[in-house]
């Protein structure tokens, strides 16, 4: 996230001053420049593959085939090998700094890096190549950050020339020089609006999404935009024209030809029957919350999860008839502590509510919900319900859990 950069610096001796007695119209001041770099050779060292390594924050997960791929937040990939669901193998860890989602179709792995488009080619999974990146595809104002990186203490951070889209600030270079003392004033404002955003034959991805592929496209939904992708020839994937839904959407899932939309302040539906050019149906407008979605048949579930940074809304599982995709409308409401991910399998529907565990339903009446299950003294993240077993993240832990008449049951649990 770029930081608004607003210093007060005023006419008298402050203790960052020395100040000269015999000229009180001049200072000492602290003066912190950047050091920089290209984008181009930073991006360069933030793609590797190597053997596994602990996951330091857990973030989205994704099926493909026997293989689970683990997000670690801003990070990379980390691959298990789920051949035996009771026993899985962590065995590489895909470094790609400035992650956030993957997709993948036919042996080829789409991945975002900083706002690039990366295709990794995963074909031999031990030896998993890069094949591609598009420079500026998700995101042409991705301001990339670089981990560990500290303000310094200075008066004054000059960096006027600095161009979030080309260049990379590595570190700082501070030293002492004799100004002028000014009238208090602005010496440097970063204008907020000059600053970047805060930043199938395919396998399967959890409610969270912000990738999706449909047949030969790819689609990705960045803060504002959906992005839009032609990759029938999968190894040079081809960008098409954005289209702009809302300044806060999150996530992205499809129901044939039409394209769910969740964002903090309602769900949108997009027709993709001409999927180059998506056309805009309709939205369904609720509070302000965090907002991912899934579609069975006439109904959304949509969770919505508030306070902090998601909004005031009050937390629950929104139940919305689509019957009719032009008008929208609330079916239900149920109370929830603070869901995530959601998904669901045949008439069993399955959500992550944080803190409070993870909760299974019988959605055979959705006006009527009975719940099956309740699996307590766990935080939950997001879950993909497979055709045979059902995978859950939470907290750096993944969980496998197989499905019976009247729920599910614990597999595996698998510490990252």
């Amino acid at each position: 996230m770029q930081k608004k950069v607003v210093l007060l610096l005023f006419a008298c001796c402050l203790v960052f001053f020395s100040c000269d007695t015999t000229d009180s119209e001049y200072a000492d001041f602290l003066v912190a420049t950047p050091l920089v770099m290209s984008s181009t050779e930073f991006k360069a060292n933030a793609v590797a593959v190597t053997d596994p390594i602990p996951i330091e924050n857990s973030g989205k997960i994704y099926a493909y085939q026997n293989y689970i791929f683990v997000g670690d937040v801003g990070k990379g990939v980390h691959v298990i090998d789920n051949s035996n669901p009771t026993a899985p193998q962590n065995i590489a860890f895909i470094k790609l700094e400035g992650n956030a989602d993957i997709s993948v179709k036919n042996d080829r792995l789409f991945a975002d890096s900083y706002g690039d488009l990366v295709v990794f080619d995963v074909s031999n999974i031990n030896e998993i190549k890069l094949v591609n990146r598009l420079e500026n595809a998700i995101n042409d104002d991705y301001f990339i950050p670089v981990e560990g990186l500290e303000w310094p203490e200075a008066d004054i951070y000059e960096y006027e020339d600095f161009d979030y889209t080309s260049e990379v600030i590595i570190g700082w270079n501070v030293t002492t020089e004799r100004r002028k003392v000014a009238e208090p004033s602005v010496y440097y404002d970063y204008a907020l609006d000059n600053a970047a955003p805060e930043a199938p034959s395919g396998g399967q991805g959890g409610s969270l999404a912000r990738f999706k592929i449909v047949a030969d496209y790819l689609y990705v939904v960045d803060y504002s935009d959906l992005n839009i992708f032609d990759i029938s020839d999968l190894e040079s994937p081809v960008s098409l024209e954005d289209v702009q839904v809302a300044w806060d959407i999150e996530t992205i899932f499809n129901q044939g030809d039409m394209l769910f939309i969740g964002g903090q302040r309602g769900m949108y539906i997009y027709d993709i029957s001409s999927p180059a050019k998506p056309v805009f149906v309709s939205e369904f407008r609720h509070g302000t919350a965090c907002d991912p979605v899934v579609v069975d048949g006439e109904y959304a579930f949509v969770t919505l999860r508030g306070g902090n940074a998601c909004g005031g809304t009050e937390s629950g599982l929104y139940v919305v008839d689509i019957s009719d995709l032009a008008n929208p409308g609330l079916a239900k409401f149920y109370p929830m502590v603070e869901p995530y991910g959601l998904g669901f399998k045949d008439e069993k529907l399955f959500i992550c509510d944080g803190s409070d565990g993870l909760k299974v339903y019988d959605k055979t009446n959705v006006l009527a919900l009975e719940q099956l299950n309740h699996f307590k003294d766990i935080n939950t993240y997001d879950v993909i319900p497979l055709q045979n077993s059902l995978l859950m993240i939470g907290d750096k832990i993944l969980y496998q859990y197989e499905y019976g008449e009247n729920g599910i049951e614990l597999l595996s649990r698998f510490e990252l």
